[in-house]
């Protein structure tokens, strides 16, 4: 039998303390046994660093009144852990991407309505800001298009803001003029000329994006009002275009912009013969508005970094261009913004990294990377390579920033314990937990890592959480989920995929890393390339055992589950094992060759999915060996799993599986269908229903026990609910509004 190492894992003990109360034995019911009560759980996102670095600003999103969608506000924490968070906006349409500007005003987006105006029916984001002296927010710049995320200096009062524009339009007037054509005429058929069309669930054009430095415009003239919003006294302001001729370069495109405003460093796609891309960097002169290409490489792909504190260099992600023997691989390089020279950065480090920051004397650079199912930060030396980690816990770290005094900051999460903020020593790696504006829920169950050698030698790890009850008297039914992706990693909490609902229901939940995942090297990602079925079909399985061997854990009741690539692994599996008791695939992969031809992005997956691979690895050849009930879901605005992939799969559980439908028509098999839906399943009360209807599906095939189905589908009679049980500690915001 294979060795099994286990180690049981505790949260991590910067952050909040948990909302619980007495022994495991005796611990009430969780934020998890309930889904209402789940969905109102708020969720942090982001982070902004105040100049003077004493606030950090993040979003909250929190459910609204109708429990239909989640409203984000803004929220400000104190840096040094000492005063309570406050609320800093507040609107039924939320606000997001906070930035300071070197002033110290906080600047938003926000749909919230513009003063003076009648507010129209468009809900466009305007820009906002929060003067630094305090008070109420003013509008700073609103249009029709809307306006996007913003760049803003830190040694300079320099802002770049990101906005759409039709191609027809030389200014603003005249794109306002075409807009309001468009919406007169009730127009929404778009034109296309190159390729993709759309993008994960959006629909590209007709406008394109583009970069503008905001600056004063002229004063209202005498008998002239103010931009609406603002009073007499509020300077008003215009976008000055700076990438003019760019085309639709920016529409993939990530920005950053220099401590002295004057260069922006972005990416820019590029078109190419048989609807290929590039993506390459180009350096823009804000003041001047000229920009030209620094960096293309016909064998890599290029991403901005952030820029040195001195303005003369930058750390910039390439990413290596596949092709169906070879897979990709990101590497950090060193630009010259005069030159545009690269040299390498830490190449030797067998880790994809992901910079955030300088350290305020320019000598090294603040990265995470994916690394053994976490997330750790380190510094990479600039002139020696030398990479020194950080942070030694079972935490991923994300939103990282990094104030002038050295003091590094970010979210911290693992599967113990959602988002959190806290401040990181650079020297040390300690970490401290900051009071942020969500106190932390109690989990359900407890949380094991996984260790086992595959059949190859090759070391393999999981995450298993597991019911507090589970024990060699009453083992835990076990639940495989399979990770999207594929190069990705079970390595944070998330609020979609959270397994800790399955946990509730007395499921014990195996989250693996097979062949392809990231942080484990670039040798452990190339042996599942191009071979989908193999080693992360053979990873699955032997993990699978090591599990399932244990006396905690049942193994004549197991189910397997996955979405995206995961939902293409469960298919796999349906269609090669008959181990699992039911199969539940979300937005999956089912026949690889038209999958490949009609995702958004064909030109990537088909570097990868070669005839030869495609007609090895494609799920629907073994339809007829599938003997078990599978749950399929899809929703229609999935562009990059398109909805054919499961009505064919749908179509083809019924005609042709070994669980084929019967002479009446009845099948063990269920789809579930949102027709509003993208590649996830975002709206809330839509998430309520997922988890009700995968809920049911898994106690019914599993469990052998029928579970009501959710009765928001129709199928049944609502009834009055029991009382609920007795609460825990809920999940708060807490602290005092601002």
């Amino acid at each position: 039998m294979t060795d099994v190492t286990t180690t049981t894992i505790t949260a991590a003990p910067t952050g909040p303390a948990a909302n619980t109360s007495g022994s495991a034995a005796r611990r009430p019911a969780t934020d998890f046994h309930d889904l209402d009560r789940f969905l109102r759980l708020p969720r942090l996102s982001g982070l902004a660093l105040s100049p003077d670095g004493t606030r950090l600003v993040t979003a909250v999103a929190t459910l609204n009144g109708k429990g239909t969608a989640y409203a984000t506000a803004l929220w400000g924490i104190d840096t040094r852990g000492q005063a309570a968070a406050t609320r800093l906006t507040r609107s039924a349409e939320g606000e997001a991407g906070a930035a300071f500007t070197a002033t110290g005003d906080l600047l938003f987006t926000s749909a919230r309505p513009v003063p003076d105006t009648d507010g129209g029916d468009d809900h466009v984001a305007a820009l906002w800001s929060i003067p630094a002296a305090g008070g109420e927010a003013r509008i700073v710049h609103s249009r029709p298009g809307g306006v996007g995320p913003v760049l803003t200096a830190a040694d300079a009062d320099v802002t770049v803001v990101r906005a759409n524009v039709l191609p027809g339009a030389h200014d603003e007037a005249e794109d306002a003029d075409l807009r309001a054509a468009r919406k007169t005429a009730t127009v929404s058929a778009i034109l296309h000329a190159g390729y993709p069309v759309r993008f994960w669930d959006a629909d590209l054009g007709p406008d394109e994006p583009r970069l503008f430095a905001l600056e004063a415009g002229a004063a209202p003239g005498a008998g002239e009002k103010p931009m609406p919003g603002t009073t007499d006294a509020a300077a008003p302001t215009e976008l000055r275009p700076i990438t003019v001729g760019i085309g639709n370069g920016l529409m993939h495109a990530e920005q950053v912009i220099s401590p002295d405003g004057a260069t922006v460093l972005a990416g820019e796609t590029v078109a190419l013969a048989r609807a290929d891309l590039r993506n390459v960097l180009i350096r823009i002169d804000v003041a001047t508005g000229e920009w030209v290409r620094l960096v293309e490489d016909a064998d890599w792909d290029y991403a901005p970094g952030p820029i040195s504190p001195d303005n003369t260099r930058a750390v910039v992600v390439r990413d290596r261009r596949t092709t169906p023997e070879r897979a990709g691989q990101l590497q950090l390089m060193l630009l010259d913004l005069r030159t545009g020279q690269t040299s390498p950065l830490a190449h030797d480090w067998d880790r994809w990294g992901h910079p955030h920051a300088w350290l305020p004397d320019g000598s090294g650079v603040v990265v995470t990377a994916d690394q053994d199912g976490r997330s750790p930060v380190f510094v990479i030396d600039v002139a020696t390579s030398a990479v020194r980690q950080v942070t030694t816990d079972d935490a991923a770290y994300t939103d990282l920033v990094v104030g002038r005094d050295g003091a590094a900051y970010a979210l911290q999460a693992s599967y113990a314990h959602p988002a959190e903020p806290v401040r990181i020593d650079l020297t040390t790696g300690e970490v401290t937990g900051l009071r942020g504006p969500v106190t932390r829920s109690g989990l359900p169950g407890r949380l094991e890592e996984v260790r086992i050698a595959a059949s190859d030698g090759t070391p393999l790890r999981a995450w298993l959480a597991l019911p507090d009850a589970a024990s060699s008297s009453a083992p835990a039914p076990l639940l495989l989920w399979i990770h999207g992706g594929p190069l990705s990693s079970w390595n944070s909490w998330s609020w979609r995929w959270c397994p800790w609902l399955l946990v509730a229901r007395g499921y014990a939940v195996l989250l693996p890393d097979p062949a392809l995942s990231t942080g484990y090297g670039q040798d452990f990602i190339q042996r599942g390339w191009g071979a989908w079925g193999d080693k992360p079909f053979t990873d699955l399985m032997e993990m699978t055992d090591a599990v399932v061997a244990r006396d905690d854990v049942d193994d004549d009741r197991t189910a397997a589950m996955g979405g995206s690539f995961g939902g293409y692994m469960a298919n796999w599996v349906a269609g090669h094992t008959d181990r699992f008791d039911a199969v539940v695939t979300h937005a999956s992969l089912w026949a690889l060759d038209n999958f490949a031809r009609t995702t958004d992005m064909s030109l990537y997956w088909e570097k990868e999915l070669s005839p030869a691979m495609t007609d090895a690895n494609s799920p629907h050849h073994a339809v007829a060996d599938i003997h078990t009930p599978v749950l399929v879901i899809h929703g229609d605005k999935d562009y990059r799993v398109p909805i054919n992939e499961g009505l064919r799969l749908w179509y083809e559980l019924l005609s042709r599986s070994g669980l084929a439908a019967d002479e009446e028509g009845r099948s063990p098999h269920r789809f579930l269908y949102f027709p509003d839906e993208n590649h996830w399943v975002l709206k809330p009360q839509h998430a309520k229903v997922w988890y009700g209807v995968v809920g049911a599906f898994l106690a019914e095939h599993v469990l052998g026990r029928k579970e009501s189905l959710p009765t928001e589908l129709g199928l049944t009679r609502a009834v009055a609910e029991e009382p609920a049980a007795e609460p825990g500690e809920e999940s708060t915001v807490e602290a005092a509004d601002g």
